[in-house]
């Protein structure tokens, strides 16, 4: 049997105080965003702003009880968390009251909406921001199964995540690793501890070379094709998509096996993506324009040197302070990079790092051999579950 999420509990909308009216905040009841939904419990350390009862009183903004359901329907379509205090929200959650706390568990029906969120996304409507209806949500139709049951479940989900979570962290380490070595060898970029002196980043590589000078770029050959989905936030690269140069001459970017591919756009260069452009098909490759590209010079640098060096939380902050555009295409500038000034070591150290990095590399090949298979045997379990 089956039974609409309607069916088994009421839906409360929030709201967001006037900004203007200082007597609406400062007080002691949390008031959250979606950026608080985080999948698990939530408690008023999570709060986003603190309002008072006035605003309660004389806005949209309501008191959630606690042990409630918060779901995100509009930024963050689908995000779920289960609040431990009584708390406000604003428009963008709906909160789920009033559930049979005998007949379902709260753990399982937070499952259940996360597995939809797919769907949920899909139902979105809207001009700019877009958002589900409450009659979207009420709509899902969910298993009826004892509590045990939905107990067991939840259990079962809870361990395959916890062994996702334990294999990101192993791959956080040995980046971390990575990163320990570099500066033991080298210093921390944008300083000359080592006293080799500084110079520009534009000194040490080519930045986004021209295809014009490739001569194996003729009508027919086969080159690598690398959106930006398939570069990770650690280094990693898809390299099986295969075009024709004639499909992607026009409209992408360059570079060729060994160059380095920086994300310029925001969020992707906040959160690292980058890597260096290896096992290429024909050692060329095409891809997003939102790429800048750091060609090693022979003699000079090795790209394993170049790539770490980008990846430091210093050097993306300061990439950060430096990006252009408008909020949601803002990107770092070519001259960020090539101005930034950096301690180039000798070839025969960079070469030594990367000797090292391709080591640690043969680790993290394993553990995220062992991440993509605990991750198909999580989305797995949600269809079944949940399908």
């Amino acid at each position: 049997m089956r039974v609409k999420l309607g069916e088994i509990c009421k839906f409360q909308s929030g709201g967001t105080p006037a900004k203007g009216n200082i007597e609406y905040f400062g007080g002691s009841i949390p008031w959250i965003t979606t950026t608080a939904l985080n999948g698990g419990r939530i408690d008023e350390h999570n709060a986003v702003d603190w309002i008072t009862e006035k605003a309660i009183k004389e806005s949209a903004a309501k008191i959630v009880p606690a042990f409630s359901i918060m779901v995100g329907t509009r930024v963050g379509v689908g995000k779920v968390a289960v609040n431990v205090v009584g708390m406000s929200t604003n428009q963008d959650i709906i909160s789920l009251i009033d559930i049979d706390e005998d007949k379902w568990s709260k753990d399982f029906l937070c499952k259940f909406i996360q597995a939809k969120s797919g769907y949920l996304n899909s139902q979105a409507r809207g001009a700019t921001i877009k958002g589900i209806k409450i009659d979207v949500l009420a709509a899902l139709e969910l298993p009826t199964l004892l509590m045990r049951e939905q107990q067991h479940i939840s259990h079962i989900i809870d361990s395959v995540k916890n062994m996702i979570s334990f294999r990101e962290r192993e791959l956080i380490k040995l980046d971390n690793l990575i990163k320990a070595r570099f500066v033991e060898m080298f210093g921390l970029p944008g300083t000359d501890e080592k006293g080799w002196g500084l110079r520009s980043l534009g000194e040490c590589c080519e930045l986004n070379p021209k295809k014009g000078s490739d001569r194996r770029l003729t009508s027919g050959i086969e080159v690598s094709f690398i959106p930006m989905t398939a570069v990770s936030e650690n280094g990693a690269i898809k390299t099986s998509e295969k075009k024709t140069y004639d499909e992607v001459k026009v409209g992408f970017t360059y570079f060729a096996e060994n160059d380095v591919l920086f994300a310029k756009i925001t969020p992707c260069m906040e959160n690292g993506k980058g890597a260096v452009a290896v096992d290429l098909c024909n050692g060329i490759g095409f891809g997003s324009t939102e790429f800048h590209v750091l060609r090693p010079l022979a003699g000079r640098s090795n790209p394993y040197w170049l790539y770490s060096l980008t990846v430091f939380d210093t050097f993306r902050k300061d990439a950060t302070a430096n990006m252009t555009g408008s909020a949601g295409q803002r990107r770092v500038p070519s001259i960020f990079l090539d101005k930034y000034k950096v301690t180039l070591p000798p070839l025969e150290l960079q070469n030594q790092f990367a000797d090292f990095v391709h080591q640690v590399d043969k680790s993290k090949v394993a553990v995220q051999k062992a991440l993509d298979e605990t991750q198909l045997l999580f989305n797995s379990l949600m269809q079944k579950y949940f399908g």
